[in-house]
């Protein structure tokens, strides 16, 4: 990986003002000299079907991953779960199975909402996917952060206690992820 991190993030959200997308950012000016933080965008994507054959934003997101080091995915919580197209893009990228894009890739998860739980159901649920595709996740510490409406503002964390844990976050992945990679 060289002297730098290269890192994707995913925004599980696709509203302007996602708190998620914020918690991205917030990730990108915390990190370490020498870690880069991209955000990546899948809404051109069509709904995950085989039959399309290749499809030019696909193979546009497949590339970007393939060249990050590292993937962060921040999400928020939709009926216990992660939203829609969150999914529908993790399914694209999933194929061939067992052999993605996301196969060895070292990926953290973190989520935000405005719900106590701060989006730990959905944690779960992106985890159990991940792992369907041969993730390596970031097990340590986990991020979930719980009232995000009152801890982020304007696209920013205005919350210190969520900003330190942020911090310690972000610099326990960037010293994880580099060990990950085969």
């Amino acid at each position: 990986m060289g002297d730098g991190l290269s890192i994707l993030g995913f925004s599980g959200s696709l509203r302007r003002g996602s708190v998620n997308t914020a918690v991205l950012a917030e990730l990108g000016r915390l990190s370490p000299k020498g870690v880069a933080l991209q955000l990546a965008d899948y809404r051109e994507l069509p709904h995950f079907d085989p039959d399309l054959g290749e499809v030019e934003a696909v193979e546009r997101l497949r590339t970007q991953v393939h060249h990050a080091d590292a993937v962060l995915i921040a999400t928020p919580e939709y009926n216990y779960s992660i939203p829609g197209p969150l999914k529908n893009a993790l399914d694209w990228l999933s194929r061939p199975a067992y052999k993605s894009v996301f196969a060895g890739k070292p990926v953290g998860v973190l989520s935000a909402s405005p719900s106590p739980v701060g989006g730990a159901r959905a944690q779960q649920h992106l985890k159990t996917t991940l792992f369907g595709m041969v993730a390596r996740i970031f097990p340590h510490p986990e991020v979930a952060i719980g009232g995000a409406s009152d801890r982020i503002k304007d696209g920013r964390v205005v919350h210190e206690g969520t900003r330190q844990s942020l911090a310690r976050y972000i610099a326990g992945f960037v010293a994880w992820a580099p060990r990950q990679r085969h």
